[in-house]
This record gives C-alpha cells, structure tokens and sequence, in this order.
C-alpha cells in the first residue's frame, strides 16, 4: 500500500475516534439539552450516527491536512524576496469646483 493512502487511512480513524470522543462529550454534558432529545425520540440513534459520520468528516479532513503540512522540508535560505523599487513621490494639486447643496 502507498504511503501516502496509509496516511490517509491512519489519519482518518484518528479524526473520526476524536469525533467520538467530542459526539460523547456533547452528550455527557448535554449541550442544548441534546441528551434528552437523542434518549426521548425514535430517530435519536440516527441523530447520533450523523452528529458522529459528520464530524467524523470534518476533524478526518482537518487531521489529515495538519499531517501533510506538517511533511513540509524546512527553507533555511536566506533571503525574503526584492523589494520593490522605491518611487519619489510627487504632490498633484486637486482643484475642486464649487460645491452643491442637496
């Protein structure tokens, strides 16, 4: 298997582990009162496999680009690019009619 679909894997079961965790906290301390709406409906199991399959996606995504920036070889030259030449300044008199009242 290539490395980087092992990284991706890899990264992926990390992201969506943390989104169990955080799905399980959002429960435990029952932010907008989620625990009684999840425990007291028909669909509260499918509510929860969502909240988690979402987040999952997103902290996954998020995991895995931390990762491969994190792969970046460091730039130890010297430098910062050229600056840009400096220009003289000239004032340029604004003559302005006479002003209208509304």
């Amino acid at each position: 298997m290539p490395r980087l679909i092992r990284l991706y894997i890899v990264q992926s079961a990390i992201g969506f582990a943390v989104s169990a965790a955080f799905v399980a906290m959002i429960l435990w301390f029952n932010v907008a009162n989620l625990w009684h709406l999840v425990t007291h409906d028909s669909a509260g199991l499918l509510a929860v496999f969502l909240l988690w399959l979402f987040n999952g996606i997103v902290f996954s995504g998020v995991q895995f680009g931390i990762s491969i920036m994190r792969m970046a070889e460091r730039d130890d030259t010297p430098g910062g690019g050229t600056r840009l030449p400096e220009y003289a300044t000239v004032p340029v008199r604004a003559e302005s009619g006479p002003r209208r009242k509304l």
